[in-house]
This record gives structure tokens, sequence and C-alpha cells, in this order.
């Protein structure tokens, strides 16, 4: 192998240990995503399926297989 190459790797490995070490020995405080972030996930959710669920109830579109003849525009309000 190539000495610049080994150096290389030697240095990559050494780094990596030296990142385990330090957080072998470090105490885990759970950052917002451990706290709260299944919560956020699922309010985004919720509130996805409550807008799009609330615009496809207003259209007034009647659904079925075939949309020909089945989407008939209203009439306009002023």
């Amino acid at each position: 192998m190539f000495p610049v190459a080994r150096a290389a790797r030697s240095l990559v490995a050494r780094g990596i240990q030296h990142a385990a070490v330090r957080q072998a020995h470090h105490k885990h405080e759970p950052t917002f995503h451990d706290k709260y972030g299944t919560v956020v996930l699922l309010g985004g959710a919720a509130m996805f399926s409550a807008v799009w669920g609330y615009v496809f109830t207003k259209l007034h579109i009647e659904w079925g297989f075939s949309p020909v003849g089945k989407v008939t525009p209203r009439e306009w309000r002023e």
C-alpha cells in the first residue's frame, strides 16, 4: 500500500476512534427531535389531513369512476 494512502487511512481510523471515545464518555442529553419529534410529525400529518379534507369537501365534485358528465359547474354567485 502506498505511504500516503496508509497515512490517510490511519488518520481516518484515528478520527473515528476519537469520536467514539468522546461519545462514550458524554452523557446523552435529549435534543428537540428526541423530545418532540414524533409529536411534531403527527401534528403535521393531522394538519395536512385536516386542510386537504376541508378542501376536498368544499369542492362539490360528484365523485365517480368516470368524470365525464359527473363534474358540473355551479352557478356563479355575486
